[in-house]
């Protein structure tokens, strides 16, 4: 008997982030908006999803686009006005699509008036909104790297002290220890669940309790230690986030996933427990991640593919193991990894509409609510960087500065290849609407180059062919919208030995569901689906199929009744 999975709209909802700054620009400035996105509501509609993810569109300084927030209350206005946001809230509503807000409170920007009040002296009321240590041996109070390249603390000249900032220097972190920081978050949350958001997704939550201790990390990249192990997961953030959903969450009917870089799966357990006292699901990032350290240039920095055994070897622990005790968030990409078909996939042009379709099917199928980014449905791909000149994201411009030009420990050409694989950039190119100048993404000049291959792949494309990337991905969604055990069955893994083939069984009462995907560009034997009681084929990215194989890319997904 399958265990009987609590219903819950956000388990049966897929959801679509939108980046602003590249989704569509109205006002021909070069720079996607609120307008853009209420403008194209109708395609997202027609796709079929449920929820929309809208990265950051605060008033900010834009130092890590939007990432940096000056006023939690206030809309950046490279995006537009208030005003514009609650149209595009009340016709994304109309259309029966809710809106999540990206959450921002491990940081804020440098020039957010409680910082810009903390720095002024040590004796500051808002001096204990942010983390501020006494300088040792006349040097940073320990040797943690920034996740932006870096110390991850910056001296301020007035006071003598430092300041922590785990990612750009002008996003100083916020002091969690102090219950007035924590009473004014959770005014600001309340504050847009009143104006009548749905959800918040939760930007690097997993890291607002530090290691009260603040110790040296261990190597990260030979010149710095990394904080991860003081800085994530810290010793009252369940504390916090039960306190937070005490207060805000559970006061609303409200979608909750947070982002939890270095969570393991007993501490997911308890971000995403099945009480629901924290939040409704976490975003790990072990399946995105999983390279080996020795197949890394620097740092994070690799131009290598994760191979399929790896990936599926933690996508199953993940299904396995949060099974009756949490829900799984799915994903391959977001605004701050390359575009999945050129990292997972195959994105020549032979390929990349087979590869897209297949990553499609094996993820959605699989237990967890699916998240897809803009542009996925299309198979946009990743682009290429000549130079650091193209690069628009502060990750990458940072790192090639302190790898390539300060330390010499990188060559130029290595560098930009690794961009080429894994650079944020990658994600954060214009939105692909159709064959025009700029992809129709802008009349204007654009804030980072439009993928050169625009002509071919774009929306008005996808929506003319009926065997589109973008109609398969309609069909998924419709699919998980209709039958409970896409939602709700019980995961089994299946050829876990198979070096190509991705395979596993979902089973709800007397339903079973039999997903097969082959990750190569070779036939592979595969006799899954030859038995008399395989069922019938839900989906499949082929019109015919060779017996006893799966074709190259191919995916099959059959249903049957025992």
């Amino acid at each position: 008997m399958a265990y009987q999975e609590k219903q819950a709209w956000w388990k049966e909802s897929v959801i679509y982030q939108i980046y602003p700054r590249s989704f569509a620009d109205s006002n021909g400035d070069g720079i996607g908006d609120l307008e853009g996105i209420t403008t194209h509501l109708p395609y997202l509609k027609e796709l079929g999803i449920d929820v929309i993810w809208l990265s950051p569109v605060y008033q900010s300084p834009n130092d890590d686009n939007g990432y940096d927030i000056s006023d939690y209350r206030n809309i950046m206005k490279d995006f537009g006005t208030m005003e514009d946001f609650d149209r595009m809230l009340n016709r994304a509503h109309e259309l029966g699509i809710r809106i999540v807000m990206d959450l921002v409170v491990n940081h804020t920007s440098d020039e957010h008036a409680w910082f810009v009040e903390s720095r002024k002296s040590k004796d500051n009321p808002y001096r204990d909104y942010y983390i501020w240590k006494e300088p040792r041996d006349g040097k940073e109070p320990n040797n943690w790297g920034s996740c932006f390249s870096g110390s991850a603390w910056e001296l301020d000249e007035q006071t003598g002290m430092y300041y922590l900032h785990c990612f750009s220097r002008k996003q100083p972190d916020l002091n969690w220890e102090n219950e007035k920081v924590r009473s004014e978050v959770f005014d600001m949350m309340t504050w847009w669940c009143e104006k009548g958001i749905d959800g918040f997704r939760m930007d690097v939550i997993s890291m607002i309790s530090k290691d009260p201790a603040f110790p040296d990390g261990p190597d990260m990249d030979g010149i710095y230690g990394a904080p991860d192990p003081y800085v994530c997961n810290g010793p009252r953030v369940h504390e916090y986030l039960q306190e937070m959903n005490r207060k805000v969450l559970s006061r609303y009917d409200l979608l909750t996933v947070g982002e939890a870089a270095g969570v393991t799966i007993e501490e997911a357990k308890k971000y995403a427990n099945a009480d629901g006292t924290e939040l409704n699901m976490v975003f790990q990032f072990e399946h995105v991640n999983a390279i080996h350290p020795s197949q890394c240039v620097v740092g994070k920095w690799t131009y290598q593919k994760p191979q399929m055994p790896d990936i599926r070897a933690i996508l199953n622990k993940w299904q396995l193991e949060l099974e009756g005790k949490a829900w799984n968030s799915l994903y391959w990409d977001n605004h701050d990894q390359p575009r999945a078909v050129s990292r997972f996939g195959d994105d020549s042009p032979e390929y990349r509409v087979l590869s897209a379709k297949m990553l499609a099917s094996c993820l959605h199928m699989m237990k967890g609510t699916p998240y897809i980014y803009q542009g996925e449905e299309l198979g946009m791909t990743n682009t290429h960087f000549s130079g650091v000149e193209d690069c628009r994201d502060i990750e990458a411009v940072n790192a090639y500065r302190q790898y390539v030009e300060d330390h010499k420990v990188v060559p130029k050409d290595i560098m930009l290849r690794c961009f080429d694989a894994i650079s944020r950039d990658n994600a954060r190119t214009p939105m692909q609407w159709n064959g025009s100048k700029n992809a129709g993404f802008t009349t204007g000049t654009p804030w980072i180059s439009v993928n050169p291959n625009y002509r071919e792949i774009n929306a008005e494309a996808a929506l003319a062919d009926p065997d589109s990337v973008f109609y398969y991905y309609q069909k998924l969604i419709r699919l998980r919208h209709e039958i409970p055990v896409i939602v709700y069955g019980v995961f089994e893994p299946l050829l876990e030995d198979s070096p190509s083939i991705y395979a596993y069984r979902r089973i709800l009462d007397n339903t079973v569901l039999t997903v097969a995907c082959n990750w190569t560009s070779c036939s592979q034997p595969c006799d899954l689906f030859e038995d008399q009681n395989a069922g019938r084929e839900l989906i499949s990215n082929y019109d015919k199929h060779e017996e006893g194989y799966l074709l190259p890319f191919e995916a099959r997904v059959f249903i049957s009744e025992r």
